[in-house]
């Protein structure tokens, strides 16, 4: 019986081996596909010779994408403002989550019930609009960091990954004179750190790939990110005829090269990132 089950789970696991092999192919094929346009010659893309192997090599387009100042200025302030949004996110997704996890919390509850409330029950993009505006951040780099300062779905996990902690921690952190600052620093974060790096990711995630919001409140170029600088990249990029003829270029691969750069921040921190994965979200997903 047990060989019968052993050969029914192998078959099992192979079966998904293969769905999933197949689905990451089938999701790398767009990636594949701008970097082999991206690194390809104009002759080939005309041609449309050029599917998810670059054809006749050359990386003009990189140079050419990299020689604009409002390209590169987008990227590195982009970077910057990732950074300090996933800072303010994490501080003020542990300070909500933190007491929130304690049980003798007066009106815990009630506070939890409204934090899941907004999940629901969203105001929409006008009122959203008239409170950045009231508050005098439109135009500003806070409104590309205030209204997304805390995330309901994000703080539950992380109040979970606490309330997952015993709670002879807790007390031998009292024993030993902590207060609820130093334990909090010193003895928890560290027992969560799975939960929050998964977290950061998140975080920092939807903030380089966010744009709305950036088309919403931001009208100086001096605040754009490289999403909005990008989109106005690929809607408005030419290469004249004269220029074509003298460089292996077309639109296309311009393009495509900027958006392989625009990737490039994520696919470095991802890999470091990932194996926090499955125990940083299973740690948030169960309460202790």
């Amino acid at each position: 019986m047990s060989a019968i089950n052993s050969k029914n789970e192998r078959i099992f696991q192979f079966c998904w081996t293969a769905f999933f092999i197949i689905i990451t192919c089938i999701a790398m094929v767009p990636i594949l596909r701008v970097l082999a346009v991206s690194l390809s010659g104009k002759n080939a893309i005309l041609a449309g010779k050029v599917f998810i192997l670059p054809v006749d090599l050359t990386t003009e387009a990189y140079t050419r994408a990299l020689q604009s100042g409002s390209f590169v200025n987008a990227f590195w302030y982009s970077i910057v403002l990732m950074l300090a949004s996933t800072v303010i996110n994490l501080l003020m997704t542990v300070l909500a989550a933190y007491p929130l996890s304690k049980k003798g919390l007066v009106g815990g509850k009630i506070i939890m019930t409204m934090f899941v409330l907004t999940m629901y029950l969203h105001p929409g993009v006008i009122p959203e609009y008239l409170n950045v505006r009231d508050f005098k951040m439109i135009d500003t780099v806070w409104a590309l960091i205030i209204p997304g300062a805390l995330s309901a779905y994000n703080m539950i996990i992380m109040c979970n990954a606490f309330k997952g902690i015993d709670e002879a921690i807790y007390d031998a952190a009292k024993i030993d004179g902590c207060s609820e600052a130093r334990c909090l620093i010193s003895v928890i974060l560290p027992l969560v750190y799975p939960t929050l790096a998964t977290l950061g990711l998140f975080y920092a995630v939807g903030r380089w790939n966010g744009i709305s919001d950036v088309l919403y409140y931001i009208n100086s170029s001096k605040y754009f990110t490289v999403q909005m600088v990008l989109k106005q990249f690929v809607e408005s990029i030419n290469v004249s005829v004269e220029e074509g003829l003298q460089t292996n270029l077309v639109a296309e691969n311009i393009k495509a090269a900027s958006i392989v750069i625009s990737m490039l921040p994520m696919l470095i921190v991802y890999p470091f990132v990932q194996k926090f994965f499955t125990k940083g979200i299973m740690v948030g997903a169960v309460k202790g």
